[in-house]
């Protein structure tokens, strides 16, 4: 049975963040981790925050944010963050907070199409007094450097697995959740779903290579079937590299094709 995170914002971890982000000034703020740790959730935490006093009252929209980001993602050719997404920013700028500070969101900073960088940089170099931008991206590192130096950088890392076992003890979903909250919450809002799912994962471990390349293709269509794989291959490092190096391609826009094939073969390690 699943149980409702302590904090009255649902966040999981990260005390120690959220203890310093009421010190910090900075304008420019970049929210570093993986996927699913509550980078978003905080970044709304602290938002709020600014404009009501921290701790915040749980509220699920104010006027002084805009939150904006690529209207997909997945595995195989994450969608891009363009131009037409970064231009509201100024306009919105433009006029004063209704309370305090005015603050955006700008959710996986890292796929920014050439052009929309260059024109979020011209922000971050003259920001408003009373404005305050977050990016949320993977790392530093995968920011132009133009960006990343005009950003403090808060990272956060994966959640241990004691703090989530306050939701769940089924061992597969931990394994899934791999320290991420947001994955675990919505297998947990679905279970059956998430129980089919982890079926197909292992019909494609057992699976000769030639079936084995159409359940991937379908498997991996998420990005949530990476994370289901990952969690059955906890003891065979051998596959488990083969499967990380397969993400990294399909990340880098190498033909899916030939990496889902290669991964196939690639599985009977």
């Amino acid at each position: 049975m699943a149980l409702r995170p302590p904090h009255p914002w649902g966040i999981i971890g990260h005390e120690a963040i959220l203890e310093l982000l009421p010190r910090l000034k900075a304008a420019t703020l970049l929210f570093s981790g993986p996927e699913g740790v509550g980078r978003r959730l905080v970044a709304r935490w602290y938002a709020l925050g600014l404009n009501r006093g921290f701790p915040p009252p749980f509220l699920e929209a104010h006027p002084d944010l805009l939150e904006i980001g690529p209207k997909e993602r997945g595995l195989r050719g994450e969608a891009e963050v363009r131009l037409e997404e970064v231009e509201p920013l100024f306009d919105w700028f433009q006029s004063h907070p209704r309370e305090r500070v005015k603050v955006a969101i700008l959710d996986a900073a890292h796929l920014l199409t050439e052009a929309a960088a260059n024109a979020l940089l011209k922000l971050l170099e003259e920001p408003p007094s009373y404005g305050r931008i977050i990016l949320i991206a993977p790392s530093g590192e995968t920011l132009l450097p133009t960006l990343k130096s005009r950003a403090l950088e808060v990272a956060f890392g994966p959640i241990p697995e004691e703090k989530l076992r306050a939701l769940t003890q089924d061992p597969d979903l931990l394994a899934y959740a791999a320290g991420a909250p947001g994955r675990l919450l919505k297998a947990l809002s679905d279970p059956l779903a998430f129980q089919e799912r982890l079926k197909m994962a292992r019909r494609v471990l057992q699976s000769p290579p030639l079936e084995r390349l159409g359940l991937l293709q379908e498997l991996l269509a998420e990005e949530e079937g990476f994370y289901l794989l990952r969690a059955l291959l906890q003891n065979r490092p051998r596959a488990l590299l083969a499967l990380d190096r397969a993400r990294e391609a399909l990340e880098a826009y190498v033909s899916p094709n030939l990496v889902l094939a290669r991964l196939a073969l690639d599985l009977e390690l």
